[in-house]
């Protein structure tokens, strides 16, 4: 009989990370004991990710708001500087700005709207059509913005982040001026020192900043990408894909995966004889239809994965195989030519008809979202994620 069940993703539980835990045999042996514990074998080609954040815990990667605004203090001077297109986030985002006022005299934090990067809004759409404002063009000072639109809201958490981050960097010891613009040079005429905060914009947003004259142009991705006395880093993303840790420390995005994951790989071939596919995943790569909020405040869905992870899926669409090329055909013998069609395929499908409708997305962000919503970001205490039959087709017996 052919096997009846495609792709199974399972959440594994594992014991509470902690700095200095060895990240590799947790994770090998939670999944070991999990396919012994529920009766299930280990295929090769499975899958096997755990989330970014038990591998920054198991290294240790943090830093205090005083780190942060001890790297933003060398960096601008201490004096004013143009905070611009930060995501509205209490744990993204919150404990930086602390760092960052913490470290500079004033602040200018220029907002994005009708809503940040990730789709957070402060007013909607509507709102704006409602007072005739155009957000590519038009700049807002706070009092302008508040006269407009008042004191709204975010649906999802209640607060006013306008208000609440106005009152951080009061709180750090910093003077406070709040616009709201889209383009990045807007804040210009405020201050020529810039730290941009914009997580996938953020190349366009330095290159546009510079090229209009800016002084100097710091990203997110610089703040924190060294060490600060003893504070953790990450080379190449600095602050962004931070989350809160404690009210005066941030967890870094993780450094140094590609050594991990090829560690666990090995391991479990050594002690299954099989060959799985491993990586270190974030945020998924989704869009909530409702809130209108995209998931992916990480700067990368996978910071690392093994080989067998790289490029794009090569698949055939078979609901369009079977209404097009095999319409006539029905039972075992369209069964029969839709494997056949399968097994013939090899290269790129790319502008084949037959493939139109598949997802022309990196693997590891397709399996990176199908994790990020296996695991939770909650209570399910499931960080490690074990798939199984990703890589099957029709054919699979």
């Amino acid at each position: 009989m052919s096997r009846m069940v495609g792709t199974v993703s399972r959440g594994v539980r594992a014991p509470i990370i902690r700095q200095g835990d060895n990240i590799v045999d947790i994770v090998t042996e939670s999944v070991l004991a999990a396919a012994e514990a529920e009766g299930y074998g280990i295929r090769d080609r499975d899958i096997v990710a755990m989330t970014e954040a038990i591998v920054a815990r198991a290294q240790g990667n943090y830093a205090s708001v005083d780190d942060i605004a001890a790297d933003v203090y060398d960096r601008f001077g201490g004096e004013t500087v143009g905070v611009i297109h930060p995501i509205l986030s209490r744990n993204r985002f919150a404990i930086c700005l602390r760092g960052i006022a913490k470290g500079a005299k004033k602040i200018v934090l220029m907002l994005s709207y009708p809503s940040d990067e990730v789709g957070n809004h402060l007013i909607s759409l509507d709102e704006l059509d409602e007072k005739g404002i155009d957000p590519y063009r038009d700049v807002l000072s706070l009092e302008r913005y508040r006269e407009l639109f008042g004191y709204g809201k975010h649906r999802f958490t209640g607060v006013d982040y306008v208000e609440y981050y106005e009152s951080l960097i009061r709180e750090a010891g910093a003077e406070a001026e709040i616009i709201f613009a889209n383009d990045p040079r807007a804040i210009l005429p405020y201050t020529a020192r810039v730290l941009n905060c914009d997580i996938h914009t953020r190349r366009r947003t330095k290159r546009l900043l510079l090229k209009a004259g800016a002084e100097i142009v710091c990203g997110l991705d610089e703040i924190l990408s060294s060490p600060k006395g003893g504070s953790g880093y990450n080379e190449h993303y600095g602050l962004l894909g931070s989350n809160k840790a404690t009210e005066d420390t941030v967890k870094l995005f993780p450094r140094d995966c590609q050594p991990v994951v090829d560690a666990i790989q090995a391991k479990i071939k050594a002690a299954t004889g099989k060959t799985v596919e491993v990586m270190v995943y974030g945020d998924g790569a989704f869009k909530d239809p409702v809130g209108k909020i995209w998931e992916l405040a990480d700067p990368v869905v996978s910071p690392a994965y093994t080989k067998g992870l790289e490029g794009t899926p090569n698949e055939l669409k078979l609901k369009y195989l079977a209404d097009n090329e095999f319409a006539e055909l029905s039972g075992e013998e369209l069964k029969d030519a839709i494997k056949a069609k399968i097994h013939e395929k090899d290269g790129s499908l790319v502008g084949n008809m037959a493939s139109e409708g598949t997802t022309p997305r990196q693997l590891t962000d397709l399996i990176g979202s199908l994790c990020d919503l296996t695991s939770g970001s909650g209570d399910k205490g499931t960080p490690i994620i074990h798939i199984q039959g990703y890589f099957d087709n029709y054919t699979t017996e």
